[in-house]
């Protein structure tokens, strides 16, 4: 297991979930930076909205940290899920789920509300983006956080590339919507500079960019499970090269952390 990550539930394959921890680790360590910031500023546990959080993976883990959470999510099951999981962990007072989504983020969630808003691996799936980050705008309170993590255009090209299909390549590169073809599952994605622009012309001032997932995506799982230390050093390639432009261009995911304006 990958240092500072929770015990694992039970059922939960231990590969599995070091695979994982490896994958969201720079996230996380933006992350909880920006909690220590926001709670500092506000002399408070800190308000926490996360849109499309889903069985409340992130939602669960802030707030065993004290912070307090409202998953926004348009799937009853989900919310289901994480009503049972802040339940076993003793946290129902500190997780509220609503059913919503984006576009109706504002019926459900108060205007300058929250100290931090997440939206992971939504902008992808919804149909407008950019009036998305508009609508949780307001509902951050001025100098609040954002945290974005979305799909990356330009891993997804080497990626077709790497797996021979050369034509659906070609066409990620100039396909509006980064996508490779009619069968794409992905509605979306998009490059460090579309995402920088939508923050930017909503509001925010972006904060950091890390690349996620940069090396883990091509490294063999075998090679992480069985080889000693290999876990390790994965772990760490990825947080040295997270900052650096030359391998955020080809990682699977962006994580942006701004500040509303």
């Amino acid at each position: 297991m990958v240092a500072g990550h929770p015990v694992l539930p039970k059922g939960t394959c231990v590969a599995d979930h070091r695979r994982s921890a490896i994958r969201t680790a720079v996230v996380w360590d933006a992350l909880l930076a920006a909690l220590e910031v926001q709670a500092a500023k506000a002399g408070r546990p800190v308000e926490v909205v996360d849109l499309g959080g889903g069985t409340g993976g992130s939602a669960v883990r802030i707030a065993q940290l004290g912070h307090r959470v409202t998953v926004v999510d348009p799937s009853p099951d989900a919310l289901a899920s994480l009503e049972r999981r802040a339940a076993e962990h003793g946290l129902r007072d500190r997780v509220r789920g609503v059913l919503g989504d984006a576009a109706g983020l504002l019926d459900v969630v108060a205007e300058s509300s929250a100290d931090l808003a997440l939206c992971h691996g939504v902008l992808e799936v919804i149909d407008d983006p950019p009036q998305a980050i508009a609508t949780l705008h307001t509902v951050l309170r001025p100098a609040a956080a954002f945290s974005v993590l979305a799909t990356q255009r330009h891993a997804a090209v080497l990626a077709r590339a790497m797996a021979g299909h050369l034509v659906d390549a070609q066409h990620l590169l100039v396909d509006p919507a980064g996508r490779w073809g009619a069968g794409d599952p992905v509605p979306r994605r998009f490059t460090e500079a579309e995402i920088v622009s939508m923050l930017e012309s909503a509001g925010f001032r972006p904060q950091t960019v890390h690349g996620i997932r940069t090396f883990t995506d091509l490294v063999p799982g075998a090679l992480v499970d069985v080889e000693p230390g290999a876990a390790e050093s994965l772990l760490a390639l990825e947080r040295a090269t997270a900052e650096r432009p030359e391998f955020r261009a080809i990682a699977t995911q962006l994580h942006v952390v701004a500040i509303r304006d």
